[in-house]
């Protein structure tokens, strides 16, 4: 298939913007959230007697810390009428019950603290539970999921589903449900004692809150639009290091050095800017809070002193009311900023449970076939397919494969010779016609049997970070060092192996740079040795590696491919000139098929493929 019909089939998604750690972003908002908080909720609902804990913990945690300050006003009182007496000579400090009150409200704050320390530990240990059934979902879907998802968008965009999204979603859960809780138990707790000592200072304290909103609410509305564009700028700064880096040895290369720092500085400068007015901005927030907090408690301070000589309040009153007027706007605070975290919460969790939500391809069949050993005939039976149905890329191919022969599948790039083994393994189903292994339809095997019974080698070697004995071992779980060795010899790789620092123990790096490509080609032949599958698949496996190295590869390939049925892709054709039949792709067809002097004979595609390639060598 070629890159011209993958982008009309598949249209990748638009790219979010990226950012760094410290990135002052806009909260993204869901597009359905009481549909994503209704599914999220389902999800909790197996926890709901702990959540009822957690909830009792947190209410009660708030209670003893609200009820502490009057209490210990009392200490307060008792400390400035003892004092007054001492000096009127008639009494004195009643140590005694001041440090009871003391040691009273010191153990309503211990248990403020064990309560709020057991609903952080249960409502941690929900979320970790959450997140975890998350992954875990999100993992196996993976494995359910038809390969065109994956084809229709990049990896990074799979990859911030199983981390980023899962780590936000548990990140705000864990804070939102327990701040919620405290905060109205908060707001409301503190505002029952705040009038219980003076109504009218609860009317001076409550008066300066519109007062703060409105302020705060002109600051934002006039930094929203410089966080934007830093935000924006952010991303485009993060793009062109990324560019800059990946891409360093071209840009020196054509010497574009200046024309790089120029746009970059030129970017740069827009972030400057803008980040420097939304932090100008944004840090008036604090002082503005806080002036206007203490015009609140100069209002409260006066009243307060006023009511103290007419003997309406105590001095402990006071001192309790302050820290209540300190302690009311915290949980409006708290309120503020959890309301986005719900938001984020809720966009994470529609990403979720979007993704676990998509489409799977059939694992099982009805009636599957069971095959002792998979003896390697296939058979292509009038098959017609298209990425898209509309626009048929294979109109009606046939063709019969015996056990151990070697097919060759060539063609130039974008000839849809992938889409053929992509149809063999069944990562797409035909439109119509038929693909038999054995005599039986490949629909009807469950996929993971079907998939047993075929090895692959492709272009790009994929090996882990671990060790080469690892990455072999991964054809066949159980195999002993003995037969991974073994596999090692067979792939022409024990003797370079053996030169390795460590040898079979040496560890691979996450890319495999610290082998050559071809050496990297050689173990994945090794591990497909190792496999002993009927059913091979090599994908250009050639194609990167020079000369001399594309011979060795290509002994271990024959000692892969000796009794097994094979189908290689290939671009040399001088590699392909044994096989038993060569089909020649153009334009998603099969045009052509046959054995090399059969093909040459015709002085058909097949023919003038060949042709040019010595032309090009010439």
């Amino acid at each position: 298939m070629s890159e011209e019909e993958k982008k009309q089939e598949f249209k990748e998604p638009p790219k979010r913007p990226r950012g760094g750690p410290g990135a002052m972003m806009m909260v993204e908002k869901p597009k359905d959230f009481k549909g994503s908080i209704g599914k999220l909720l389902k999800y909790i609902g197996g926890y709901k007697f702990a959540i009822v804990i957690v909830g009792i913990c947190a209410a009660l945690g708030t209670i003893f810390s609200v009820i502490s300050p009057k209490i210990m006003g009392r200490a307060t009182t008792a400390l400035a009428e003892g004092l007054q007496k001492k000096i009127t000579g008639t009494g004195g400090l009643d140590f005694e019950y001041i440090a009871k009150i003391l040691m009273f409200t010191l153990l309503l704050y211990l248990i403020s603290c064990l309560f709020s320390f057991t609903q952080g530990w249960i409502m941690t240990t929900i979320t970790q539970k959450l997140c975890y059934r998350l992954r875990k979902e999100i993992s196996e879907k993976i494995g359910r999921m038809p390969m065109k998802y994956f084809e229709s968008r990049t990896y990074g965009e799979v990859l911030s589903r199983i981390t980023n999204d899962v780590d936000t979603l548990g990140m705000s859960l864990n804070q939102s449900i327990t701040t919620i809780i405290t905060s109205i138990t908060t707001l409301v707790g503190v505002l029952i004692m705040m009038i219980s000592i003076s109504p009218l200072m609860t009317i001076i304290s409550l008066v300066i809150l519109p007062i703060s909103a409105i302020l705060l609410a002109g600051i934002v509305k006039k930094s929203q639009k410089y966080f934007k564009t830093q935000q924006e700028y952010l991303g485009h700064i993060n793009g062109q290091v990324e560019e800059v880096f990946s891409g360093h040895t071209i840009i020196k290369t054509f010497n574009k050095e200046e024309e790089t720092l120029k746009t970059f500085h030129e970017t740069n400068q827009v972030l400057y800017a803008s980040a420097v007015k939304s932090q100008f901005l944004s840090g008036l927030m604090m002082p503005i809070m806080s002036f206007v907090g203490n015009l609140g408690y100069v209002g409260v301070a006066i009243s307060g002193a006023m009511l103290a000589i007419r003997g309406v309040i105590t001095i402990g009153d006071i001192q309790a009311f302050i820290q209540y007027v300190k302690q009311f706007t915290q949980p409006i605070q708290q309120i503020a900023q959890v309301i986005n975290q719900v938001q984020s919460m809720a966009a994470a969790a529609e990403r979720v449970f979007e993704f676990l939500e998509e489409e799977e391809e059939d694992q099982t069949a009805e009636d599957p076939v069971k095959l002792e050993k998979i003896e390697g005939r296939v058979e292509f039976r009038h098959v017609k397919f298209g990425y898209d149905p509309e626009k048929i890329v294979i109109h009606d191919f046939s063709s019969v494969v015996e056990p151990g022969q070697k097919i060759a599948i060539v063609g130039p790039t974008g000839a849809g010779k992938t889409t053929m083994v992509k149809l063999l393994m069944r990562f797409y189903d035909v439109n119509e016609g038929a693909i038999l292994v054995d005599g039986h339809d490949i629909r009807n095997y469950n996929r993971s049997d079907l998939r047993n019974g075929f090895g692959m080698v492709l272009q790009d070697a994929w090996l882990f970070k671990g060790t080469i004995m690892e990455n072999i071992r991964f054809g066949r779980m159980d195999a002993t060092d003995e037969e991974v060795i073994a596999a090692a010899k067979a792939a022409h790789a024990h003797r370079f192996i053996q030169t390795l620092p460590g040898g079979y123990q040496m560890e691979l790096n996450e890319d495999a740079t610290n082998v050559s490509q071809g050496q990297r080609q050689l173990l994945t032949i090794a591990r497909a040795i190792l496999a002993n599958c009927p059913i091979l698949i090599l994908d250009e496996a050639t194609s990167s590696v020079d000369t001399r190295t594309e011979e060795r590869i290509q002994r271990a390939m024959d000692n892969l491919m000796r009794g097994r049925t094979s189908f290689v892709i290939a671009h040399r054709l001088s590699t392909i000139r044994d096989a038993d039949c060569i089909l020649v792709m153009r334009d998603g067809d099969i045009v052509e098929q046959g054995n090399h002097e059969e093909l040459l004979a015709k002085q058909g595609f097949y023919a003038e493929l060949y042709n040019s390639q010595f032309e090009v060598a010439l």
